[in-house]
């Protein structure tokens, strides 16, 4: 037995300079993307697709049309924690914007502008464009340049997107001395958007936004001048961007997105190393591929135990005040749709006390979502079902109150056709 666990295990192994998920089955960098910039790729290269150059802002705003992105998801970071941080600081913030499935990082005087999608195969994937003026602009796939921050452990070695809260000094270098910590929706108000510009009222709240540590302060770090801040203009010149906001319900969504893009990842991964193993050893046994093992079970079972959690905002950090954002971000985003017959929608938000009036996440009818592989699909539409009928016995969906798990399911009845026969035993 020994003799038969090396022999299988070791091609799954990856060596110490080689990543799991640049191994089969997933082959990460080998594999083709299939997203939503993998397609304006595409468009680019065959001439379908042209983007024009503003000579102030380079490729944003065309970019941004071309993947159907608002300018009112902008978010403001400026703290000096990505690829162009020499570009980075309180002066020249970096501007995020982002729509369902892809993310564009804009640098003042960038050499580049970045972009990230969730691919439904791949998790993310990265993107760059040289910030020249060019007839045919091209768009180039990044692998181990951004891997080294959005592929490692604290992130659960998968292709990821993530969010950071640190304190920063006057010019946005982080001050890691005082710690830092990588935000989700569970994480308290009080412990976000350090490093982040923050536009939104949230009453006697507290959060890290729009915070600058002097060299030789002392903690607890007074914030309040960068509580319920609506505009930013005595602390940059927000003309050099496409909006003066930074928008905290903006802020919010960005976090539970890259929550559950990251967790749908994980899910497809953990689905596909575990029936790749399973064959493997079933091959090796003389049994039929698909004999299953308690393992791959529970190995399944566990990534979407976490996906579903996520789903229905297990965890979540709750609002003690209501909140309100600057852009508009909240207004455009809930007009998106889908709605049942009486005008429901999981967009909706609430605000007062939670996120959304019916936490269940807008991602289900995401590309990601339904392009999990079957094994995994199929136990996290049951579990899902069970909590939303009041079937699961756990106590980890208690927040959920019987009227909110009506509402739930009759709105993905009506928006999600088919989803509860995706519940294959």
């Amino acid at each position: 037995m020994v003799a038969l666990g090396l022999l299988l295990g070791s091609p799954r192994l990856a060596p110490a300079d080689e990543d799991e998920f640049e191994l089969p089955p997933i082959e990460y960098s080998k594999s083709e993307p299939h997203n939503a910039a993998s397609k304006l790729q595409q468009r680019l290269e065959s001439g379908e697709q042209k983007l024009a150059f503003d000579k102030k802002l380079g490729y944003l705003p065309a970019l941004l049309e071309a993947l159907k992105i608002p300018v009112d998801s902008q978010l403001l970071v400026f703290s000096k924690t990505s690829m162009q941080r020499s570009h980075i600081s309180p002066r020249t913030p970096r501007a995020i914007y982002f729509n369902d499935d892809v993310y564009v990082g804009y640098c003042q005087r960038g050499e580049v502008m970045e972009i990230a999608a969730a691919d439904p195969q791949l998790g993310a994937v990265f993107y760059s464009i040289d910030q020249q003026d060019e007839a045919q602009p091209a768009m180039t796939r990044q692998t181990q340049t951004c891997l080294q921050c959005h592929g490692t452990s604290p992130v659960e070695n998968i292709p990821a997107l993530v969010a950071r809260s640190l304190f920063t000094d006057g010019s946005g270098q982080p001050l890691l001395s005082e710690g830092s910590r990588y935000v989700d929706p569970s994480t308290p108000l009080e412990d976000r958007w350090g490093g982040w510009y923050v536009t939104g009222l949230a009453g006697k709240q507290k959060h890290l936004g729009n915070l600058i540590v002097q060299r030789g302060d002392k903690r607890p770090f007074d914030n309040v001048q960068g509580l319920n801040v609506t505009e930013l203009g005595d602390r940059f010149r927000v003309a050099n961007y496409l909006s003066p906001h930074s928008d905290l319900v903006a802020l919010m969504v960005f976090e539970h997105q890259l929550q559950v893009h990251n967790l749908l990842t994980k899910a497809n991964f953990e689905t596909r190393r575990a029936l790749a193993y399973q064959a493997d050893l079933n091959k090796a046994l003389g049994d039929p591929a698909d004999t299953p093992l308690e393992s791959t079970t529970r190995r399944i079972a566990n990534a979407g135990d976490k996906l579903v959690e996520a789903l229905l905002f297990v965890d979540e950090a709750p609002l003690t005040e209501p909140i309100q954002g600057t852009s508009g971000f909240a207004e455009s985003f809930s007009k998106r749709g889908p709605s049942d017959e009486k005008g429901r929608s999981l967009r909706e938000f609430d605000l007062k006390t939670r996120m959304f009036k019916y936490p269940c996440s807008f991602l289900i009818y995401s590309e990601g979502f339904d392009a999990l592989p079957e094994a995994v699909k199929s136990y996290v539409v049951r579990k899902l079902e069970a909590v939303l009928r009041g079937e699961d016995p756990s106590g980890k969906f208690s927040h959920l109150s019987t009227a909110d798990r009506t509402a739930i399911l009759e709105i993905l009845k009506a928006t999600k056709p088919g989803l509860w026969d995706e519940a294959k035993p």
